[in-house]
């Protein structure tokens, strides 16, 4: 596996090595030792698996208290996928990595506690992993406002399908953040 940092140094994509062949594929989605020498040091406790259809925007969701990180891949389809930098006093707060994940890429995108997260497929539909490093919590769940101008985020979609509580997520002028 290959870790390298995106423009947000502490956001990190994991390129797997895969094994393919004309009866398949086969990749480590996960191992700690490699990582960890990497860099890229987690203990997960809860692995989700969401299906969406074409157009779905899932986030930008975090948790105020029982921070989690994030290791996320699309198992089927394609989504765009961003990270929002939600540290108070880190040097790119209030800023974002944008990338695109995809099954066929097997890449994924490793995103450390204090940041926001969330996805916009883009195929017909897509199936998304992720392991968190803590369990949810639906009291300490925030979302921060996906369309916010001072994310400067640019979705590939202005009129995405979302949840009731996407469509009214915290611009970050006004938003819990984190301390650190």
């Amino acid at each position: 596996m290959k870790v390298a940092p995106t423009a947000i140094a502490d956001v990190r994509l994991v390129e797997p090595r895969v094994f393919e062949d004309a009866r398949g594929f086969f990749f480590e989605s996960w191992n700690a030792r490699t990582l960890a020498a990497q860099g890229l040091d987690a203990a997960f406790v809860q692995d989700n698996h969401s299906r969406s259809v074409r157009h779905v925007l899932r986030g930008l969701h975090y948790q105020v208290q029982h921070a989690q990180g994030k290791l996320v891949r699309v198992v089927a389809g394609e989504v765009f996928d961003v990270a929002v930098d939600l540290r108070r006093r880190s040097a790119t707060f209030g800023r974002h990595v944008a990338v695109t994940l995809s099954a066929g890429d097997r890449r994924m995108l490793w995103i450390p506690p204090g940041f926001a997260h969330g996805f916009l497929v883009l195929s017909e539909a897509a199936e998304f992993l992720y392991k968190t490093t803590d369990y949810w919590y639906p009291e300490h769940e925030r979302t921060l406002l996906w369309n916010d101008p001072a994310l400067g985020i640019a979705w590939p979609v202005t009129q995405p399908i979302l949840a009731p509580k996407d469509a009214v997520g915290t611009p970050l002028a006004s938003a819990e953040v984190y301390p650190a």
